[in-house]
């Protein structure tokens, strides 16, 4: 290699935001390659080196055949020669899936005559299934095109970082719980801003929706109580090498408590490992990852 190369990998169900992944990070500055064979990932990054590309983004999944199956002996291979390399998985919920594909009229790589989409997509799922662990997993299920870009966004930032990466996302219980989350807490037990006409319009980043949450006990007693889970059990997840770790907070809508508990964790946890707090029901995503 004549220059250091940062590469993403990115792999997931079809239909669950590759391409806008790819475009977002091609807007970038990356060179892009969608639908790469597995077995042509080394040969494709030797040759960008020597053409000097310093930013490379891949797309590598189920359209590339029976070769996905070596997608991990790819990345390890990659790794043990110390490139920068950061691995994607995006996922979706099957009936989000089988939505999209209805509005699109697209097929499914592996749908035929003889397989619904339905038993395409949990074929799929079966045959990714090892990947969905090799690095960093998203939840596309819920996420308009602009907040998932934004997700990338954070995502791709972490360039040159070493250690874990802590992830603290909001959500509504109503909507579903994200598949990208390792730890869930459920706050739906405590008092509720949504029912003050005053603060229904508000989030939990707003001052008196803060206000209200901070004066109850049961609020502070649960924040307390959850710092202090993931402050104990932090280090076994460091030391079992992951690169991320997801806790979901989840209130009703994903509007004020959840948002609250995870804008909170976020400011306590910052000195202890690279945090992103994402909130996964609010429009328009803004940034707040910290470091």
């Amino acid at each position: 290699m004549l220059i250091p190369m940062h590469i993403v990998i990115i792999s997931g169900l079809s239909g669950s935001g590759k391409s806008i992944a790819l475009n977002m990070l091609e807007d970038t500055a990356y060179y892009c390659v969608d639908n790469l064979p597995s077995q042509l990932l080394q040969e494709l990054v030797d040759h960008l080196g020597q053409q000097g590309y310093d930013k490379v983004a891949v797309a590598i999944d189920i359209r590339g055949g029976e070769s996905i199956a070596m997608l991990p002996q790819q990345l390890a291979a990659l790794r043990a020669n110390e490139l920068e390399l950061q691995f994607l998985f995006l996922d979706t919920k099957t009936e989000t899936l089988l939505k999209r594909y209805s509005e699109t009229r697209r097929r499914h790589p592996l749908a035929n005559e003889q397989r619904t989409v339905t038993e395409a997509i949990a074929e799929e799922r079966v045959r990714l299934e090892s990947l969905s662990e090799l690095g960093h997993h998203i939840d596309t299920s819920d996420l308009k095109p602009n907040a998932l870009r934004e997700w990338i966004r954070q995502f791709t930032s972490s360039e040159g970082q070493q250690g874990m990466t802590l992830i603290f996302e909001s959500f509504g219980f109503k909507h579903g719980v994200p598949l990208d989350a390792e730890l869930v807490f459920d706050v739906r037990c405590l008092p509720n801003p949504y029912y003050d006409l005053n603060l229904r319009p508000l989030t939990g980043r707003h001052a008196p929706v803060i206000a209200f949450l901070e004066a109850e006990t049961e609020v502070v007693q649960m924040r307390d109580d959850i710092a202090r889970f993931v402050t104990t059990w932090l280090p076994c997840y460091i030391r079992d090498h992951r690169n991320y770790l997801t806790v979901g907070i989840g209130c009703t809508g994903g509007q004020h408590r959840s948002v609250y508990f995870a804008e909170w964790l976020g400011r306590q946890f910052h000195h202890q490992a690279r945090v992103l707090v994402r909130h996964r029901e609010l429009q328009p995503p803004t940034p707040t990852g910290r470091r």
